[in-house]
């Protein structure tokens, strides 16, 4: 039977061909000098072009959730969309894609080849500083979530640079910091996400970090860089240094570093030419560097003689729309006592300063300017009838509380109020997403991508390194298998999220590793479940985590309706990393398959063996 997708694989592997060949005629083009101009930035944001080969200048820029451009100015305005961790309470692999295509375009509209995101680093502990810009505790739906997202935007032939590559998981001494971390909860954890994405969307580049692992910095390490990332994983993009992270010109270039940013002054330049002519490295390991970027410059349209990878961008998408749909689907409705929410008719209280002047995203590298803000209080003024809102700054007992963070934070008040929706940081559309989700107009489809609770509770609170090592004792228990572990119950567990129908499970079938779930709507109005599948082994081992996370899918059904989803459990999910044998080891044996609407919201279960 003939493939139907062999003229498309046939003409991608055509172009792939081409493009190579481009790449080594514009390399043997090159001088000494020339080579290693092109590995240093020429300034913040950009590589230097070289007319001699035909190459134009690659400019990169920060852009996790939009793309900010070479400017850092609200003159030049950028659509700014959710967090990542809202991105990732959607559960919605397909929706990070779709918002990859939106930065594609972004990037494209602003001159900008190469986008400086995601971040893929996990929520080890509720201390860490910068998880807004993140996804989630779990390496399984941060994998997910971040190859949706680089397919996207490299669907728009814009590249991506997957970062902090690896265990940049906090910010204290973030810049110096060895971070000790077992090679089992490396490949289990920390490397799962980056794995992940190389096999699933085959990014174009990666970000090392600033951070070092078990010794070596990480724009040195060749073990993690040229022997995991390259050689087992098989990464054939461009690996750029966090800004002013390389530190040592032989050291950076043997370890795999291809690009020191920012510029002028970077270890590369001058100095990686005066190192060849020197005898401290060779041409060759130069060659090697040039060569992946020159890809980079191929796949993005920028080499002269080489087709890109993509040569028609995806269709047009509406900015402000899809930013309102992936906030109000990214808010993730808590509590919600005497059904509080939706709100009904009558008069409604609007009660806080960041009702008027809204936060919508988190600053740092995710800092860009939009054109324009809708504030939660512009949001229900226009959804509500007019003289039916009324705003002040201060606390009513019959309150809904929207939580407008990034990241975890104490709830110790939660008890004492109707109904709690978080919000995360919400993007431009935050106040009309929060009007659409608070009338009732539509859902909030949150799930929880990280644990809730006090950090007093927290099993995994230790992010201050002592004498420049920061030893990371808990594990492979993070997260949802820290909390287990320790028998502790969080304010609100991993997976939670309310609705505003109800649903009940009725079957499973399980044939192999392919489950097949059947649930109903049993509520009154239409809504999206998302079905959450956790293996535990039937044998406890207590080098392993209780439960896992190991697929989820989303259902939409009416009011009675019924829904279907087949979820295929991926062979990872029953392998352990064996540091013995530096490799993969398939788990044999039986397994409960616990599915529900959260990590402890069991609704039906089975059994698989393996």
């Amino acid at each position: 039977m003939a493939d139907p997708q062999a003229p498309a694989r046939t003409a991608h592997e055509a172009g792939a061909a081409a493009r190579e060949a481009a790449v080594e005629r514009a390399l043997a083009g090159l001088g000494l000098d020339a080579k290693t101009r092109l590995l240093a930035g020429q300034d913040m944001w950009t590589l230097p072009a070289l007319p001699e080969i035909g190459l134009a200048s690659l400019v990169m820029s920060d852009g996790p959730i939009g793309v900010r451009g070479v400017r850092w100015t609200a003159d030049d305005p950028s659509v700014a969309l959710p967090s990542p961790t809202a991105l990732a309470a959607s559960w919605d692999p397909d929706l990070a894609r779709r918002a990859g295509v939106l930065l594609a375009q972004e990037a494209r509209r602003k001159g900008v080849h190469v986008l400086l995101a995601p971040t893929v680093n996990l929520h080890r502990s509720p201390l860490g500083g910068r998880h807004f810009e993140a996804y989630s505790e779990d390496p399984y739906l941060t994998g997910r979530i971040g190859t949706g997202y680089v397919a996207g935007v490299q669907s728009g032939g814009v590249a991506t640079t997957v970062k902090h590559f690896v265990a940049n998981d906090a910010e204290s001494d973030r810049f110096t910091v060895n971070n000790l971390v077992s090679e089992r909860a490396l490949h289990e954890l920390y490397l799962a996400p980056f794995e992940a994405i190389v096999a699933g969307a085959r990014p174009w580049g990666v970000m090392t970090a600033y951070n070092s692992v078990n010794g070596p910095t990480m724009t040195e390490h060749r073990h993690l860089v040229q022997e995991v990332l390259r050689g087992a994983w098989g990464f054939d993009g461009f690996n750029v240094s966090d800004w002013m992270a390389a530190r040592s010109t032989t050291g950076a270039l043997r370890g795999g570093l291809d690009v020191a940013m920012p510029g002028p002054r970077t270890v590369y330049g001058e100095a990686l030419a005066r190192a060849v002519r020197a005898g401290e490295v060779t041409e060759a390991e130069v060659d090697a560097a040039v060569r992946n970027v020159l890809r980079l410059a191929a796949r993005v349209g920028v080499l002269d003689g080489a087709e890109p990878a993509v040569t028609e961008p995806p269709a047009t998408v509406d900015g402000p729309a899809l930013a309102r749909e992936i906030a109000r689907r990214s808010f993730v409705l808590v509590r919600n006592e005497r059904a509080a929410l939706p709100l009904r008719s009558g008069t409604v209280a609007l009660i806080g300063a960041a009702a008027r002047d809204a936060r919508i995203l988190g600053g740092g590298s995710a800092t860009v300017f939009p054109a324009r803000v809708v504030s939660p209080l512009d949001g229900l003024t226009a959804a509500l009838p007019e003289g039916s809102i009324t705003y002040a700054v201060g606390a009513d007992p019959n309150t809904v509380v929207v939580v407008n963070s990034g990241s975890p934070v104490e709830l110790p008040w939660r008890e004492e109020v109707a109904a709690v929706l978080l919000s995360w940081f919400p993007g431009q559309e935050g106040g009309a997403a929060l009007a659409d989700v608070l009338t009732g107009r539509d859902e909030p489809g949150g799930r929880l991508p990280t644990t809730w609770g006090a950090l007093a509770d927290a099993p995994v609170t230790r992010v201050t390194p002592e004498n420049g090592e920061l030893p990371y004792d808990e594990d492979l228990f993070i997260g949802y298998r820290a909390w287990d572990r320790a028998g502790r119950t969080p304010a609100y567990p991993f997976g939670h999220g309310l609705g505003y129908t109800d649903w009940t499970y009725e079957s499973v079938e399980v044939d192999g590793t392919t489950a097949k779930v059947r649930l109903r709507n049993t509520g009154d109005r239409s809504g999206r479940e998302v079905v959450q599948l956790y293996l535990a082994p039937a044998e406890p081992d207590a080098s392993r985590p209780v439960r896992w996370l190991a697929g989820f899918a989303g259902a939409e059904a009416g009011p009675g309706e019924r829904a279907e989803v087949t979820v295929e459990l991926p062979r990872r999910a029953f392998e352990v990393w064996d540091e013995a044998t530096g490799s993969w080891a398939f788990v044999k044996g039986s397994y409960e398959l616990r599915i529900g609407r959260s990590i402890a919201d069991r609704r039906i279960t089975a059994t698989i063996t393996v």
